[in-house]
């Protein structure tokens, strides 16, 4: 089979090989996908990368945890019945050396979603690693019915599903951008105000939108860089439900004005989420895809033999929304 893999860490363009590997073996419990599209995420560059020392941990890696495709064999335990069903993919490369960067993949039947017949195979690529965190990010406190979210970088690809699963639960959406163009993004997602916090006083807008009451939630995309104005806008009893924090990844924690506040806060990782997270998450997402309530935003796509570019692309921090591979 044709794939993409790296046998050591370091830079795309120097690590990254395109080729062919002897196709996955099947075992109990397992199904075998023809993968059509191949998603990429921060965490796939990282591991690539070796970020913040994260180990290799497999001597040859085809990398991305996302994609999705159709279902060609099932292992010993899976109905046969699901031979054929088109699925989006989540954590394929989770404790494995092989993900979805090739033309086939083998992972637990389990993590092989029915993909609504409406949504495309690049769109169902999309949904592993941003739309489960978001909904986590949303609802790890309960119903967001009547109650108003901050969205913290609305435009980025946790951020869009953020807005649309809070609208769809029933909250009032503000959101944060860095541009014109991200503001049209989020927008167009259903946030109900959305702030430039490159020209705006973001703390000071959330009072005047808010009449001064401030948010119940906030999904948080700069856990570090955004502290001290999260604190300013949460209501006493509110949450932070964050997934990174990337320009300091051992912030300090201002301890009284969290704890007068009695201010939770989550950190979400999807690899490690409870089952009945992923569970719930699945759920959701499978009900918003029938009903056409999520909207995919694809920033652009590449082919198999320029996975290296895709991979600079998404670490440049430029592009909007997600990058995929079109695999078959």
């Amino acid at each position: 089979m044709k794939a993409a893999w790296y046998e050591k860490q370091g830079e795309a363009q120097e690590v990254l090989q395109v080729g062919d590997l002897p196709e996955p073996s099947l075992g109990k419990g397992e199904v075998r996908v023809r993968v059509h599209a191949s998603g990429i995420n921060p965490s796939d560059t990282k591991n690539r990368s070796g970020w913040a020392d994260l180990p290799l941990r497999f001597p040859q890696v085809i990398p991305h945890q996302d994609g999705a495709g159709v279902i060609e064999a099932v292992g010993e335990g899976v109905p046969s019945a699901h031979v054929g069903e088109r699925v989006w993919i989540y954590e394929a490369q989770l404790g494995r050396p092989f993900g979805t960067a090739a033309e086939f993949v083998v992972l637990p039947s389990e993590q092989a979603v029915r993909l609504p017949d409406g949504t495309n195979f690049v769109a169902g690529a999309c949904l592993g690693v941003p739309a489960m965190t978001a909904h986590r990010c949303v609802f790890a406190d309960g119903p967001v019915t009547g109650q108003t979210i901050l969205v913290s970088g609305g435009a980025g690809a946790v951020g869009h599903y953020a807005i649309q699963l809070a609208k769809w639960g029933g909250a009032t959406v503000i959101t944060t951008v860095s541009s014109g163009q991200k503001a049209e993004v989020a927008h167009a997602a259903g946030a109900d105000q959305v702030i430039n916090y490159k020209s705006e006083d973001v703390a000071a807008r959330i009072k005047e939108i808010t009449k001064g009451e401030g948010v119940d939630r906030i999904v948080e995309v700069a856990f570090a860089s955004n502290l001290a104005v999260d604190i300013a806008v949460l209501q006493g009893n509110g949450a932070i439900a964050t997934y990174s924090s990337d320009s300091d990844n051992q912030p300090q924690l201002p301890f009284l004005p969290l704890l007068t506040k009695n201010i939770t806060v989550h950190f979400v990782l999807v690899y490690v989420m409870s089952k009945s997270a992923h569970q719930a998450a699945i759920a959701d997402i499978t009900t918003c895809l029938e009903t056409g309530t999520l909207h995919h935003l694809v920033a652009q796509r590449f082919p198999l033999a320029e996975v290296a570019a895709a991979h600079q692309g998404v670490e440049s921090g430029h592009m909007i929304g997600n990058v995929v591979l079109e695999i078959n």
